[in-house]
C-alpha cells in the first residue's frame, strides 16, 4: 500500500474533533463554535467548562466548577515530599512532570473523566509555585480557597493577593491559551490515550513535549525588548534600530498565523480596560502600537502583527515572574485543552499507527 510522506506530519489530519479550529490565513481561533475574541469576558473556570462540556455553563455550572477546582488544590504529603526531595538544578517542568507522574494511581485509570481532569487542573499551579518558592528558598503558601484559580495562582508565590489588572490580564492570557489545535502536545497526549493509557501517563507525556523550546520556550526575547526600551520615549529609536541592523522584532509575526493572532487582539483589548493599572502593561500597549507602525513602515508587505507571546512576556514582566516562569504558567493553561482532547479520543478510540518509509540498506 502506498503511504505519502510528509516531514513532521504536516498537512497531514490525525485526528476528528469539536473543541477547537485554527484558520491561520484569515486569524480565527474557536472554541467548541465560539470565536475567541467573544471569549476574553470569561473567567478561567468558564472557558474550562466550556472546553470539557462542550457548551457554555450557566451560573451555577460555574460556581461548581470554582468550587471543584478550590476542593483539589491541596498538594498531598508525598506530593510535597517528592517536591522538596528533587535536585536543586531540575527545571520546574522536569519537576511538574514527576509530580504528576506519580499521581499514577487506580483512580486515574481509564477511561479519562471530566472530574479527573478538574483534579490535575487544580494541583497544577499549586505544584508550580511550591516548586518554586522552595528552590528560591521563600516562604511557602497554601492555597487560598476564597480567590479564583488564577488569583490563587498568583497569591501562592507571594501570599499578597494580586492587583485586579495583573490578575485579570493573566486570566484572559491563560483562556486564550488553554487550547490551540492539534499542537505538538496535545498529540502527544491523544496518542499515549489511544492505547487505553491512564489520564496521568497522557498529560505527563503533554508535559515532556511542551517543555521542549520548540513547543513551549519561553518569551525570554520580548522581555529583553520591553527591558531595553524601559520607558515609552525610548520606543521608537531601540525599535527602529533594531529593525535598522535587520535584527527579528522578537513577538510579531507567527508561523501559524499569516495575519493578527486572534489572542493578541483579544489580550489587547482586556488590557486597554484596564489602561492606567499597571505599568509594565501600559507599556507594552505603548511598544506594540509603536512596533506596528514602524514595521508597516521599514518592512512594507511583510504582514507582520503581534502575536501573544508578546502580551504574555509583558504580563509575566508585570507579575515580576522570572521568564523560567513562562512555559509552566502556559502549561497551567494548556491542561485544559490537553484534558479535553483526551476525553475526546476516548469517546471514540482507535490506536495511532502511523507508517514510516524506510530508507536504508537493502
Amino acid at each position: 500500500m502506498f503511504c505519502m510522506f510528509s516531514e513532521g506530519l504536516k498537512g497531514i489530519v490525525a485526528a476528528q474533533t469539536s473543541i477547537s479550529h485554527i484558520d491561520g490565513k484569515e486569524g480565527i481561533l474557536i472554541y467548541r463554535g465560539y470565536e475567541i475574541g467573544e471569549l476574553n469576558h470569561m473567567s478561567f473556570e468558564e472557558a474550562a467548562f466550556l472546553l470539557w462540556y462542550g457548551y457554555l455553563p450557566t451560573e451555577e455550572d460555574a460556581m461548581e466548577i470554582k468550587k471543584k477546582l478550590n476542593t483539589y488544590r491541596e498538594l498531598t504529603p508525598a506530593m510535597k515530599a517528592i517536591l522538596h526531595s528533587l535536585p536543586e538544578e531540575m527545571d520546574i517542568m522536569s519537576a511538574l512532570r514527576t509530580v504528576i507522574s506519580s499521581l499514577g494511581i487506580p483512580e486515574y485509570n481509564w477511561k479519562p473523566t471530566i472530574e479527573q481532569s478538574l483534579r490535575l487542573t487544580a494541583v497544577i499551579p499549586t505544584i508550580i509555585a511550591y516548586r518554586f518558592n522552595i528552590v528560591m528558598n521563600r516562604p511557602l503558601f497554601e492555597p487560598d480557597t476564597e480567590l479564583s484559580h488564577v488569583e490563587n495562582y498568583l497569591y501562592m508565590f507571594t501570599g499578597k493577593s494580586p492587583s485586579k489588572a495583573v490578575a485579570d490580564a493573566l486570566e484572559t492570557y491563560m483562556v486564550l491559551t488553554m487550547e490551540h489545535g492539534m499542537n505538538a502536545s496535545a498529540f502527544s497526549a491523544r496518542v499515549t490515550a489511544s492505547t487505553e493509557s491512564d489520564l496521568v501517563s497522557s498529560i505527563t507525556s503533554a508535559i515532556g513535549t511542551m517543555k521542549g523550546p520548540l513547543h513551549g520556550g519561553a518569551p525570554s526575547g520580548v522581555i529583553d525588548l520591553l527591558n531595553e526600551i524601559g520607558v515609552a520615549e525610548k520606543a521608537e529609536n531601540v525599535i527602529r534600530k533594531k529593525l535598522l541592523k535587520g535584527e527579528k522584532l522578537m513577538g510579531f509575526g507567527h508561523r501559524v498565523y499569516k495575519t493578527h493572532d486572534p489572542r493578541a487582539i483579544a489580550l489587547r483589548k482586556k488590557l486597554l480596560e484596564n489602561k492606567g493599572g499597571d505599568p509594565a502593561l501600559d507599556l507594552a500597549l505603548f511598544v506594540e502600537k509603536k512596533a506596528i507602525e514602524l514595521l508597516a513602515e521599514m518592512k512594507p508587505g511583510r504582514s507582520l502583527y503581534t502575536n501573544v507571546e508578546f502580551y504574555a512576556a509583558a504580563i509575566m514582566k508585570s507579575i515580576n515572574l522570572p521568564s523560567d516562569l513562562f512555559t509552566p504558567t502556559f502549561t497551567a493553561a494548556r491542561i485544559v485543552g490537553w484534558t479535553a482532547h483526551v476525553l475526546e479520543q476516548a469517546e471514540n478510540n482507535t490506536i495511532f499507527r502511523p507508517q514510516s518509509e524506510y530508507i536504508g540498506k537493502r
